[in-house]
């Protein structure tokens, strides 16, 4: 069933909150904060019509709901469409002058890609590179530290899948490789991998002559536009010199 033009609104209203705020989002909390032109009880019905469709879920007994990984890839594919535009240009000028500064040799690019992804993305980034079969790791500290990773089991699913991304990374990367590809919680085609979200794209680096792939891991609940504008960026920058 397509959804009304209210009910995307609604739902994308719903995804960037429960990035923002890590909590489920109400019907209330959405009447008082955006102006749907509706009363608390239609927008409850909405919020159901999308939880029946799959977009939403109620965890336990809370009065909110938060997106579902249909509801994600929902979101995902409508930045994908219409474009994104999440990097002021102060954060591209130093993101710039930081990863110039290390283009010397191929080892250093990848660590200073993997360092900047991290800090700006505040989630584990990754560089690989294809001629030395090498990975370089950055952000454990942030990434750890939300809120989604208080329970040890998630932390340990994290660990292991990024373990098995790492050791079949060239068999689950498309063929068009140097595409950005976002995979969201059952989408991975890794195990243990349903609460979290990746986003790949390969690289060439002309300068250099090297090519990788860049990724940012993380809980699903990720800026998804920021990361996305972000790997875009670099790859694009890094061919281009």
């Amino acid at each position: 069933m397509t959804l009304t033009q209210r009910q995307e609104k609604i739902l994308e209203r719903i995804v960037k909150e429960h990035i923002r705020s890590a909590s489920p989002v109400s019907s209330k909390f959405l009447c008082e904060k955006y102006d749907f032109g509706i009363s608390p009880a239609t927008m409850r019905i909405e919020m159901q019509r999308l939880a029946d469709q799959g977009y939403l879920y109620q965890p336990h007994t809370s009065a909110g709901r938060i997106p579902t990984d249909k509801g994600y890839r929902f979101f995902v594919d409508k930045l994908l469409k219409k474009g994104y535009r999440d990097f002021v240009e102060e954060k591209k000028k130093k993101i710039i002058e930081e990863v110039r500064e290390e283009m010397k040799n191929s080892i250093k690019l990848v660590q200073a890609a993997s360092r900047v992804i991290a800090e700006n993305s505040t989630n584990l980034g990754m560089s690989y590179l294809l001629e030395e079969d090498i990975f370089w790791k950055e952000g454990w500290k942030d990434v750890l530290s939300k809120p989604e990773f208080q329970e040890m089991e998630t932390t340990s699913d994290f660990i292991r899948m990024i373990e098995e991304f790492e050791k079949h990374i060239k068999d689950i990367l498309p063929e068009n490789y140097q595409e950005t590809r976002v995979y969201i919680g059952r989408e991975n085609p890794l195990s243990r991998s349903n609460e979290f979200s990746i986003i790949t794209a390969g690289f060439i680096c002309p300068e250099l002559g090297c090519r990788g792939i860049l990724a940012i891991l993380g809980p699903k609940r990720m800026n998804y536009n920021r990361n996305i504008s972000l790997i875009n960026f670099l790859t694009h920058f890094l061919y281009q010199g």
